[in-house]
């Protein structure tokens, strides 16, 4: 590890000294553990972050949070983008089912909660995200048939994550000055020059690598991002979490788990053994457009999973159902 480089690299991040002293601790502590194995840090292989946090987890699962933002930051010093790459497969939504678990009891109460999570514990931060699928179904079987499907529809439709801040005030802005159209126009656009800088710098868009390929089949769709306009209804397609990988694979349980940027249901795509009790899951997705409609619009919206990689398809497609005196003054 380069600690004094590192140092200085996060000195200029503008991190205080005990915030650095905290994540140089924490990379001697995962030397130490790479150690055992005759490995050292800059040369790790990035599937095998997954044994560390889980030791943490373990023996110390407070501490796996630290660790993540320590190893991210040295990944980005380093422009190790494979590391940032497991990071994020390691901790994306980590914190959705216990958004659930909260919900359920201010919603629904103590009881029914504990009886939905019976012998259930979430996992937490730093387990192989590839076994939360096995915990998913389990509870949303349980609550499927504890509060029925609309309940648990209305659970989930909020989002159980959050979405990083959007720009509200300058999108607002911007849709009046153009109409509906012309903004959704505006905003694909914006994201294909986005990606076109991820290509050109060589830097990752979230958790992916940007491509020609990549970047001509998001150009060719402009449902990608912020949708396009369909009477009173929003049509938008997720991009892949691995848009990359999407093209290149062969099996369509791959396509489909390249496209899924759930932690908690993708690793039921790759091992074939989705079921009926996922069914709704992806209502958490669409709600994350709902998240930033509602804001946009002044209004709560209606957000429609249409067709998922849960449902086997390949594409997930999300219906933002818009009230028609809300949407009516921004057609031009």
């Amino acid at each position: 590890m380069e600690e004094n480089s590192f140092r200085k690299f996060l000195k200029e991040k503008n991190a205080d000294d005990k915030l650095i002293d905290k994540y140089i601790k924490q990379l001697k502590d995962y030397s130490e553990f790479l150690e055992k194995d005759n490995k050292v840090l800059d040369t790790i292989n990035p599937d095998e972050l997954v044994d560390y946090t889980e030791y943490l987890v373990a023996t110390d699962k407070e501490l796996v949070l630290d660790f993540l933002r320590a190893i991210i930051n040295y990944a980005n010093f380093t422009k190790n983008y494979d590391l940032i790459i497991r990071v994020i497969d390691i901790s994306e939504s980590y914190n959705a089912m216990d958004t659930l678990y909260t919900r359920i009891f201010d919603i629904h109460g103590k009881k029914i909660r504990d009886k939905i999570f019976k012998d259930m514990p979430v996992p937490p931060l730093g387990v192989d995200p590839e076994k939360k699928p096995e915990f998913t179904k389990t509870i949303m079987k349980r609550a499927e048939e504890i509060l029925g499907e609309k309940n648990v529809i209305d659970l989930l439709s909020p989002c159980l994550h959050g979405r990083p801040p959007d720009d509200i005030p300058g999108d607002k802005k911007k849709l009046r000055r153009l109409g509906i159209d012309k903004f959704l126009k505006s905003k694909h656009k914006e994201l294909v020059k986005r990606l076109q800088k991820h290509r050109n710098d060589g830097t990752l868009e979230f958790a992916q690598y940007i491509d020609d390929e990549v970047i001509e089949f998001i150009r060719k769709d402009q449902r990608f991002g912020h949708g396009i306009r369909e009477g009173n209804t929003i049509l938008v397609k997720k991009i892949p979490y691995q848009s990359k990988k999407f093209l290149n694979a062969k099996q369509e349980n791959l396509k489909r788990f390249y496209i899924c940027y759930c932690p908690w249901v993708r690793g039921a795509m790759k091992e074939n053994s989705v079921d009926e009790s996922l069914h709704h899951f992806c209502y958490c997705s669409a709600g994350w457009y709902k998240l930033y409609w509602d804001k946009i619009f002044d209004h709560p919206i209606i957000a429609e999973p249409i067709s998922t990689a849960l449902d086997g398809a390949l594409e997930c497609k999300i219906a933002l159902h818009i009230p028609k005196e809300i949407i009516t003054p921004y057609i031009k």
